[in-house]
């Protein structure tokens, strides 16, 4: 069983596991932040347990759900340092699920010995990573087909 790191509320994040991997790839494609105009980046997008294995993969789960009912999750990249990754069930949005997975990446950078992570932010979202501590560093151009919007690039400085 995956090691987890209690937090209040009843959530804990643990390593993510390939078995998780259809529960992430739910999660990103169910995202009603990637309504509209941005559903096509998420349509056929899929957390593999191949990804899962080869990054550092985090869930938020619920510890009161027998079956461990994942709130969110995210990835980080060490090189180059990125936060590849960072969806909450949007049921779970506004209880701090968010706030907790940035502070525990913070935490495993901080131990992988980074002093910075980069985050390229979906437009939305820039406003949550900022926050959180993001500080803003540049834009990166859209690439149609795949991205078809410019989107905030932000940084997290790790002390």
């Amino acid at each position: 069983m995956p090691r987890m790191t209690p937090t209040p509320r009843a959530t804990a994040v643990r390593r993510a596991v390939a078995r998780d991997a259809k529960r992430l790839t739910r999660l990103v494609r169910g995202s009603r932040a990637y309504g509209g105009p941005y559903a096509a980046m998420v349509a056929g997008y899929r957390v593999g347990p191949d990804y899962i294995e080869s990054h550092r993969v985090f869930v938020a789960v619920d510890t009161g759900d027998p079956a461990g009912r994942v709130l969110g999750f995210y990835s980080l990249v060490l090189a180059p340092p990125e936060l590849d990754l960072l969806f909450v069930a949007d049921g779970s949005q506004g209880r701090g699920i968010g706030r907790l997975l940035v502070e525990h990446m913070r935490s495993q950078a901080r131990a992988a010995g980074l002093d910075r992570v980069r985050v390229v932010s979906h437009p939305p979202a820039e406003g949550f990573y900022r926050s959180v501590g993001a500080l803003p560093t540049g834009t990166v151009s859209a690439n149609p087909p795949a991205v078809a919007w410019d989107r905030p690039e932000l940084e997290f400085p790790i002390a």
